[in-house]
């Protein structure tokens, strides 16, 4: 069984705060700094086990939940035995960094079908597909865009918008991205499993 957006493997892990900054969850700048330290210190790992980042997601106040989505390098399905092989190590290497002053629990999952766009090659490697974007600063007197993904650079993603028009959207200011679930992702995602 693949893990997907809904199926995900937690694992509840103790953590202390005796190395690191205290940490305060309401500022968002606070939580994406934290989430950047998270990424800097998972991705090392998850790349030595064959598997590449795409998502660090922090929620919650009197407990946090580290939420880290991950892909296989190699492009093929994750399943719940990946899911739980990265719990374990991450498990592993965020007790012994201690980035956390609080309790915490760590949930891995897979991307799923309406997957986020979060890097270059997401948005290449979904081109075609209708996707949904938020920016952290307006951009063209707007922040929120639904289009027609049409590719990205290391600088921007791009998107063909109802009328036409074309949005560039600079990686840098986008706040979250994400497929729409379509007929069509789903037969394309379909296509490129592997049969049983």
């Amino acid at each position: 069984m693949l893990c997907s957006h809904n199926t995900q493997f937690s694992a509840d892990l103790q953590g202390g705060g005796l190395h690191g900054p205290p940490f305060l969850l309401p500022e968002p700048q606070s939580q994406d700094r934290l989430e950047a330290r998270i990424a800097a210190i998972v991705t090392p790992t998850l790349n030595d086990m064959g598997y590449e980042l795409v998502r660090v997601a922090i929620t919650g106040k009197d407990r946090l939940t580290v939420q880290i989505m991950a892909d296989k390098a190699d492009g093929s399905p994750i399943a719940i035995e990946d899911c739980e092989a990265i719990s374990h190590a991450l498990g592993a290497v965020l007790d012994v960094a201690d980035p956390f002053t609080d309790n915490w629990s760590l949930e891995i999952s897979s991307t799923g079908i309406d997957r986020p766009l979060t890097r270059a090659k997401d948005w290449n490697r979904f081109a075609g597909h209708m996707a949904r974007a938020e920016t952290v600063v307006p951009i063209a007197g707007r922040k929120r865009f639904s289009g027609i993904v049409l590719g990205a650079d290391d600088r921007a993603a791009r998107l063909r918008l109802d009328d036409g028009t074309e949005a560039v959207l600079p990686l840098t200011d986008i706040r979250r991205a994400k497929l729409v679930l379509t007929e069509a992702l789903i037969a394309a995602t379909a296509h490129s499993q592997p049969a049983n």
